[in-house]
């Protein structure tokens, strides 16, 4: 990640981009001065608010279904990666990043034991807070000093970041940090064809992989765009992508290997796709997703894993969900519409039941659609701007929801994309509403 402030100009014939000279003086101070507060703060609100909301983690129900716990549980218990749904065996259903992070835990300090539920949340709060660095860094990198400060206090007080820091027991937090590290490392690499630099950021690359396989929708071609940018001015490209290749498969192929092993077939990653596809798509329409047909909430569905095995049942999910998605064609295109209008905005529907399943809706739909006006206003002007580092923006913002679209979106699928949304958010603010003014000295920024 770059650590000092850079300083360019480059004249692309319709737009002038210029980086680096902080335009505020916290935004001008180098390394742990810039960002360290911020990174404090953040991390002293999701502590603080972890005690208020831990114990709802220690319900046996939760503790029972709970996905990535139940693995590492096995693991620590001698079991091997298994047993998500029930004590069946060896699964991929869930990556094994985050699952050995929580075995470790539960090692130190005991399986479900109060202790370990908070360190975890503690954990999963440092990830949270982190994410600050990455976000002042594109900010200032990409914009200006006073859009950095913005942006970086921002992702600290976050309700996203705070919320799922401080309360939620997943890989969410993880992810988020090493997407907005990989987006600006993309970035950086555009001035560097440094073998270890590229190497890097593949090794990287496949870590993320390997705790949420979604970021293989973008990560990919974050790097393509970088190799694309590379060629235009003439640099060497081939070797670096190649590098940054090798170093993403040398991280994945231990876990492909042993997942062929276990199951005698190919398996990206994850195995869980056709189930997530044939709860997305039922009859049900009043939710987004219908649990009730998840073998955590269906002895039905349950038996059937364990009698069938893990990939024939997924096989047999993906034939029945493909089955409906055939027979309602009309109806499946209402539903992709309504999970597009969902991700974006947080709105589903106003109807009771619902509302009285999802309380904090409400809300959620106001701090969403503001986000998303802010984060796409920024957009609109990073693209009139330079569209090449548009199109990073672009290529993120379509594609990674994309699955979530077709399958089924759950409220914290999109939360990896949120540091980009504030970044973009923080950048719209200062320019529309902060008072900006295009012939002030020292200030780096977009010329729009």
């Amino acid at each position: 990640m770059p650590g000092g402030v850079i300083a360019r100009v480059q004249f692309t014939g319709e737009t002038e981009f210029r980086q680096g000279v902080g335009e505020t003086r916290e935004a001008e101070k180098g390394g742990v001065r810039a960002y360290g507060p911020m990174v404090a703060a953040a991390l002293a609100v999701r502590l603080a608010v972890i005690p208020f909301l831990y114990r709802d983690w220690l319900d046996p129900f939760l503790l029972e279904h709970w996905a990535f716990g139940r693995v590492a549980r096995s693991l620590v218990a001698g079991h091997g990666f298994g047993n998500v749904f029930a004590d069946t065996g060896p699964t991929a259903v869930v990556s094994p990043v985050y699952v050995y992070l929580l075995a470790g835990v539960f090692r130190l300090l005991g399986t479900y034991t109060p202790a370990s539920i908070v360190a975890a949340l503690a954990i999963n709060s440092v990830f949270s807070a982190l994410t600050c660095i990455p976000v002042f860094l594109l900010a200032r990198r990409c914009f200006h000093g006073r859009a950095a400060k913005w942006a970086g206090w921002g992702w600290a007080f976050s309700p996203y970041g705070i919320y799922y820091g401080a309360d939620w027991a997943w890989s969410t937090c993880l992810v988020t940090l090493l997407l907005a590290v990989l987006f600006l490392w993309a970035l950086t690499l555009e001035e560097s064809g440094r073998v270890r630099d590229w190497l890097g950021f593949g090794a990287l690359g496949g870590v993320a992989a390997l705790t949420e396989p979604v970021v293989l929708s973008v990560v990919p071609l974050l790097g393509l765009w970088t190799c694309w940018r590379r060629l235009r001015k003439r640099q060497s490209w081939m070797l670096p992508m190649s590098v940054a290749a090798l170093g993403a498969l040398a991280v994945v192929a231990p876990w492909l290997v042993r997942n062929y092993e276990t199951f005698h077939q190919f398996i990206p990653i994850r195995s869980g796709f056709g189930l997530e596809l044939y709860i997305g798509n039922s009859a049900d329409t009043r939710h987004w997703v219908d649990r009730s047909l998840h073998p955590n909430h269906s002895d039905a569905e349950l038996a059937e894993y364990t009698q069938r095995g893990e990939l024939a049942y997924m096989q047999h999910k993906t034939q029945q969900a493909k089955q409906y998605i055939r027979s309602y064609p009309a109806q499946y295109v209402y539903r992709v519409v309504r999970r597009i209008i969902y991700i974006w905005t947080g709105f589903w529907s106003f109807d009771r039941a619902y509302l009285a399943e999802e309380p904090l809706d409400v809300p959620n739909i106001f701090l969403s659609t503001t986000m998303t006006v802010l984060a796409l206003g920024g957009l609109r002007r990073v693209w009139r701007a330079d569209a090449s580092l548009g199109v990073r923006f672009a290529i993120v913002f379509v594609f990674f929801p994309l699955a979530y679209y077709f399958s089924h979106p759950e409220t914290y699928y999109f939360r990896p994309v949120d540091p980009l949304i504030v970044v973009l958010a923080a950048y719209f603010a200062t320019e529309r509403f902060g008072g900006q003014r295009r012939s002030e000295a020292g200030a780096g920024r977009l010329a729009s």
